[in-house]
C-alpha cells in the first residue's frame, strides 16, 4: 500500500514538473512590451506597458503583403512578425512570418528553439523537410520531406532542424505561424561556421571528420542571414 502511494506521488510530482516547465499562461488580458526598464511589471522577458496607455497600434503591423528582397545569395527572405514588431504579442505565445523565395531560393536548415512552425504555401512549389533528433544507437536521424503546392500545409516540430527550398522556376511565397511570440532562429551553417569568436577548427574537424583546410575555408565564408524584422 505504501509503495503504491509513493509511486502515485512520484507520478504526480513528475506531471506537475512537466507542466511547470512550459511557458506560463498570461495572468492578465495582455502585456504590451515596452523598453522602459523603470516599469514595474516584467513578464516573459519584456516590461509591460501600463494598460491605460496601450494603443491599437500596439497590436498592429502593416506591409506583409509586400515581398521581401531576394537579392541575397540564398534567394530567400523571411519577414518576421513577432513581439519585436507587434509589442502586444508579448505573453500570447504566437507569431507569424512571410517567406519569399526566388527560383531555387533556399531557407537554409535552421531550428526554432522555442516554437513549433506551421507553414502554408500561397504561390509556387516548395520542397520542405525536417530531421528528427538523435535516435538510438546504430540508427540515423530520420528525414521527413514533402513537396508542397499552393494551399498545402506542413508542420515543423519545435526545435527540430528544418528547411524550405523553392524547386520551381518561378517565385514562391509561404506564410508560417509559430507557437511563440519570440520563437528564435538558429541557422545551422551560420551558427557552426560563422560564430564570433569562431569555434576552434580542432573541434569542427573532429566533429565533421574532414581536413582542417575544409573547416578554415568554410569559416572564411560570409554566412548570410535571410531573417529580417
Amino acid at each position: 500500500m505504501a509503495v503504491g502511494f509513493h509511486i502515485t506521488a512520484a507520478i504526480l510530482m513528475l506531471a506537475f514538473a512537466i507542466v511547470y516547465a512550459s511557458d506560463p499562461s498570461p495572468l492578465q488580458d495582455f502585456c504590451v512590451a515596452i523598453g522602459d526598464a523603470d516599469a514595474n511589471v516584467f513578464v516573459n522577458g519584456k516590461i509591460c506597458k501600463d494598460p491605460k496607455v496601450v494603443k491599437p497600434e500596439d497590436f498592429f503591423f502593416q506591409g506583409l503583403n509586400k515581398p521581401g528582397s531576394l537579392s541575397n545569395p540564398l534567394g530567400s527572405n523571411v519577414t518576421q512578425v513577432n513581439v519585436n514588431q507587434i509589442p502586444g504579442l508579448n505573453t500570447l505565445g504566437i507569431s507569424l512570418a512571410r517567406i519569399d523565395f526566388a527560383p531555387y531560393g533556399l531557407n537554409p536548415p535552421h531550428t526554432h528553439p522555442r516554437a513549433t512552425e506551421i507553414l502554408v504555401v500561397l504561390e509556387g512549389t516548395l520542397l520542405v523537410g525536417f530531421v528528427t533528433s538523435n535516435p538510438a544507437m546504430n540508427m540515423k536521424n530520420r528525414l521527413f520531406t514533402k513537396v508542397l503546392n499552393p494551399g498545402d500545409v506542413f508542420v515543423f516540430p519545435q526545435g527540430l532542424i528544418h528547411f524550405q527550398f523553392n524547386n520551381g522556376k518561378t517565385n514562391a511565397v509561404a506564410f508560417a505561424g509559430l507557437s511563440s511570440q519570440n520563437p528564435g532562429v538558429i541557422t545551422i551553417a551560420n551558427a557552426v561556421f560563422g560564430s564570433d569568436p569562431p569555434i576552434s577548427p580542432a573541434v569542427l574537424t573532429k566533429a565533421f571528420q574532414v581536413d582542417n583546410n575544409v573547416i578554415k575555408y568554410l569559416q572564411s565564408q560570409f554566412w548570410w542571414d535571410n531573417n529580417y524584422p
